[in-house]
């Protein structure tokens, strides 16, 4: 189950408190997986545990999420989006499971 902070501090703080609860590695979003330095995550291999959202107060292009990723593997990481509407075509089976797990609190 998904723990999603809505707050206003800062994303360096959501990270810092992630990295002190195991979350090591740096997630990037790439076509249709996510990766880090211990490999490449497909859409059904990894859940979300932790969800920081962050509105910007006078500009919408200020909006970020920080989640805290567990591949099924066992590797804990970070995964920092912006506006996860504007995605390409390749990256939307891991956008969605991303909005799905955001939405549902």
């Amino acid at each position: 189950m998904s723990n999603i902070s809505y707050h206003y501090a800062t994303v360096l703080k959501a990270i810092n408190e992630l990295r002190e609860k195991g979350y090591t590695e740096d997630f990037n979003l790439e076509e249709n997986c996510l990766t880090c330095i211990s490999g490449n995550f497909n859409h059904d291999e990894f859940e979300i545990s932790d969800i920081y959202f962050y509105e910007g107060e006078s500009n919408p292009d200020d909006e970020a999420t920080v989640y805290g990723i567990v591949s099924t593997s066992g590797v804990k990481g970070i995964l920092v989006t912006g506006d996860e509407t504007t995605s390409s075509p390749m990256e939307n089976k891991v956008i969605e499971k991303l909005l799905i797990h955001r939405k549902r609190k």
